[in-house]
């Protein structure tokens, strides 16, 4: 008998080749992970750069600053106004507690800085509604809305009268 006599060896189309091993399976949820790892099997991870679709379509920041860049007109940010810092400075004059508060003081209150305190109170800065809330509670006060400069919690008896 020669060694191509045994019934081991297969040649064709239909043949199956067995042995290569355990398929890899990608595993999908930590819960799966884990369990893959408690019984032993070799894990690996692979991370992916970028999705199909996220490469291939551009972000909508472009298309607005290509407008920004095409218009010839200066746009002016919107500020908080006169009357926001008149009434900020009335305030601040008029705080209880017997001498006036300084814009360091009122900056310190509000967790933030005397130049912005400054800023609200010249008119010139973008309104931020965290620090007018703030502001609004510090001194009392409504900063925003229609009835700017009046009492943020009037008396409950002037609003029965």
């Amino acid at each position: 008998m020669s060694s191509f006599d045994t019934s081991e060896v297969k040649i064709g189309k239909n043949v199956h080749r067995g042995g290569a091993g355990p398929r890899e399976t990608v595993i999908k949820g930590k819960s799966a992970l884990n369990a893959a790892q408690r019984s032993g099997a070799v894990v690996a991870t692979e991370k992916k750069f970028a999705s199909g679709n996220s490469a291939s379509k551009p972000g909508v920041d472009g298309q607005r600053l290509t407008m920004v860049d095409r218009s010839d007109d200066i746009i002016k940010p919107k500020t908080v106004g006169k009357e926001v810092g008149a009434a900020i400075q009335k305030a601040r004059a008029e705080f209880p507690g017997g001498k006036p508060l300084t814009q360091k003081d009122l900056a310190t209150r509000c967790n933030t800085v005397a130049n912005i305190v400054a800023e609200y109170e010249r008119g010139t800065a973008i309104p931020d509604q965290k620090i007018l809330g703030t502001m609004e509670r510090v001194l009392k006060i409504k900063l925003r809305g229609s009835d700017i400069g009046s009492p943020l919690h009037p008396k409950k008896d002037a609003a029965k009268k």
